[in-house]
C-alpha cells in the first residue's frame, strides 16, 4: 500500500496542544489529513502506563475520544497517555503502523518507529532521531497566519521581538527572582532597539508569573495574549524579527529556530543532562544563543527534522504494506 491521501491516519495523544502538534506536524508533512484522538484513561492504566499492558481494551475513558474500529493504516502518538492506544490498536490490527514520538519509556520494539530527540539517547533499527522535537512550523504556514495576526499590532512599531513564556516544568522553575532577572533585560533590549513586544504565554506559565511578567513591562509597546480566542503564537513567529524563548520547552526552542530568525534562550533555574545535550547542541551550531540583554542578527541554517522524518516513515510504512 503506497502512503497517499487516501491512507487513513490517526493522531492519538492527552490533548496538550504542544504533544498534538508534533504528531499533526508529521501527518502534514505526509500529506495526510488525520483523525485526533484525544485519550483519557481509566484507574488503574492511568496511573501504571506504559508499563500496564495488560486489558488495553478496557483502559480508555469515555471523557476521551475511543478507541475502536475501523483500524488506521497509519497511527502517530505522542506522550505517555497515548502508549496503550498505539499498543491496542496494533493488537486488533497489526497491519497499522505505528509510529511513536519521543521515548516511550518501554521497549521499542512494540512500535513500528520511534521519533525521538538525540539527547533521549534511544538507539535500534527502528528509531529515527531528530536534534528538536518535530512542529508544525513551515514558511507557508508562518507566512499565512502573520497576515491573519498583523492587523492586531499594526500600530505597534519594529522591530517585533516575540517572547515565548514557558513555565515549571519537571527540570525548570520559573521562579520570581527568575522573572525579575529575565524581564529587566528584555526591557534593556526593547529600549535598545526601539521595538514592541510580542508575548504568548502557556499554560504552564501561571496567572502569578504572567502578572509579574506585565507589572515590570508594563510600560512598554507590547502585544500580550490573554488566553482569549486561538493563541496568535504561529502569528507571533511570522512576524517575529527577534524570538526570545524560555528554555523549558524543547517544542518552542524547535519552532523558533526552524524559522531561521535570531532565537535567544533565556536560561531559568534548574536543568537536566538531556536538555543541555539539547541546548548546547543548537548553540554549536549557532541555531541561538543564551539571552543577555542585547538583540543581534546572525545567520544559521534553520532546524529541519520534519523532511528526513517523513521520508523515513513513508519508507518503511510501504516496504511492509
Amino acid at each position: 500500500m503506497h502512503l497517499d491521501n487516501q491512507a487513513t491516519c490517526w493522531v492519538v495523544t492527552d490533548g496538550k496542544s504542544g504533544m498534538e502538534n508534533q504528531c499533526l506536524g508529521l501527518a502534514e508533512a505526509l500529506g495526510l489529513a488525520p483523525t485526533v484522538k484525544r485519550v483519557k484513561l481509566r484507574f488503574p492504566w492511568r496511573s501504571m502506563t506504559p508499563y500496564l499492558r495488560s486489558g488495553l481494551g478496557f483502559a480508555f475513558s469515555r471523557k476521551g475520544d475511543p478507541i475502536v474500529r475501523p483500524w488506521p493504516d497509519l497511527l502517530i502518538a505522542t506522550g505517555r497517555l497515548s502508549v496503550p492506544a498505539a499498543l491496542h490498536v496494533k493488537r486488533c490490527n497489526p497491519k497499522t503502523f505505528t509510529v511513536q514520538l519521543q521515548d516511550p519509556t518501554i521497549d521499542l520494539a512494540l512500535f513500528d518507529l520511534v521519533v525521538a530527540p538525540a539527547h533521549d539517547g534511544l538507539k535500534g533499527a527502528n528509531v529515527i532521531s531528530t536534534r528538536g522535537g518535530l512542529h508544525r512550523v513551515t514558511t507557508e504556514m508562518l507566512a499565512k497566519e502573520a497576515e491573519k495576526f498583523v492587523p492586531q499590532v499594526a500600530e505597534l512599531r519594529h522591530p517585533y521581538i516575540a517572547v515565548l513564556l514557558g513555565g515549571n516544568s519537571g527540570a525548570y522553575r520559573m521562579t520570581p527572582s527568575a522573572i525579575d532577572k529575565f524581564t529587566a533585560k528584555i526591557a534593556d533590549a526593547a529600549l535598545a532597539t526601539g521595538g514592541s513586544l510580542l508575548v504568548t504565554p502557556s499554560r504552564r506559565t501561571g496567572d502569578a508569573n504572567l502578572a509579574r511578567f506585565k507589572k515590570a513591562l508594563g510600560n512598554l509597546p507590547a502585544f500580550i495574549w490573554d488566553g482569549q480566542g486561538a493563541n496568535p503564537y504561529y502569528g507571533i513567529l511570522g512576524l517575529a524579527d527577534y524570538i526570545i524563548v524560555t528554555g523549558d520547552s524543547v517544542n518552542m526552542v524547535s519552532e523558533a529556530c526552524s524559522t531561521g530568525k535570531p532565537v535567544y534562550v533565556i536560561d531559568l533555574p534548574g536543568g537536566s543532562v538531556k536538555m543541555k545535550r539539547f541546548h548546547s547542541g543548537l548553540r554549536k551550531d549557532a541555531m541561538n544563543r543564551t539571552f543577555e540583554g542585547r538583540l543581534e542578527h546572525w545567520a544559521y541554517k534553520p532546524l529541519d527534522d520534519m523532511e528526513r522524518v517523513a521520508a523515513r516513515v513513508k519508507e518503511m510504512f510501504e516496504a511492509r504494506t
